[in-house]
């Protein structure tokens, strides 16, 4: 367990050992418009046709807000224990298809809101080590270098951010290997976003136009084809 996520669950036991029982609850998974994840074509998303590492992006669960999808390649982690920044819990049971071994996170970087634009994404998955990063397998944010692990609900591993990336729910039907996202799971910073960027996003999207829920079918595409330029920090 991460030293960070042990001191909030050892903070909020003594609180609640004190009376305040308040302290500690369980954040419940929201649900919303059941989208299916197809392709550029319009045709739907298959979980063997995901290259593993490779960096995917929709629009979930408004269509101004970005989500990874991520094909890891192996089982993921179930039943992790994750805290949000105001001391909620909830437990992330994993990946979904054949082997568990894809996941789906907001792409809002938890800590100064960071996301991926059509133009440049400070954020993105990074499957090997470079230079300048240290770990492998992790979500990394170059505005202030927060880390996120996928294999264990985005969990934090350094950096600034308060609490893990918000997941997002992911249905796999097992006859048709087709995706479909119905929710999200964690801490949402949907508002806060909408708040910071209105301006930008209603120049992109038109006026108020983001923060519709998607519905029906969301295209999946790759990051390097949605956005211009990547900073690899």
């Amino acid at each position: 367990m991460e030293r960070r996520e042990f001191i909030k669950i050892c903070a909020a036991g003594a609180a609640l050992a004190a009376g305040n029982t308040f302290a500690l609850t369980n954040t419940e998974p929201r649900f919303y418009s059941r989208t299916r994840l197809v392709d550029y074509d319009g045709r739907p998303l298959k979980t063997s046709g995901l290259q593993v590492k490779q960096n995917y992006i929709f629009h979930y669960p408004f269509l101004g807000t970005p989500c990874f999808l991520l094909n890891l390649g192996k089982p993921t982690m179930s039943d992790a224990m994750l805290l949000t920044a105001d001391g909620k819990s909830y437990h992330w049971k994993g990946g979904v298809g054949v082997d568990h071994s894809v996941v789906a996170y907001s792409a809002i970087c938890a800590h100064r809101l960071a996301y991926p634009t059509k133009q440049i994404s400070f954020i993105s998955y990074r499957g090997s080590v470079s230079s300048n990063i240290g770990k492998a397998n992790v979500i990394h944010c170059c505005a202030e270098h927060s880390e996120y692990d996928p294999a264990q609900g985005a969990k934090v591993v350094s950096g600034p951010a308060p609490q893990p990336l918000a997941a997002i729910i992911l249905e796999h039907n097992k006859n048709t290997d087709e995706l479909f996202a119905v929710g999200t799971l964690g801490g949402e910073l949907f508002n806060d976003f909408f708040s910071m960027y209105d301006f930008k996003l209603n120049l992109e999207y038109g006026s108020n136009k983001a923060q519709k829920p998607a519905t029906g079918d969301v295209v999946v595409t790759e990051l390097t084809n949605f956005c211009r330029q990547q900073v690899r920090c």
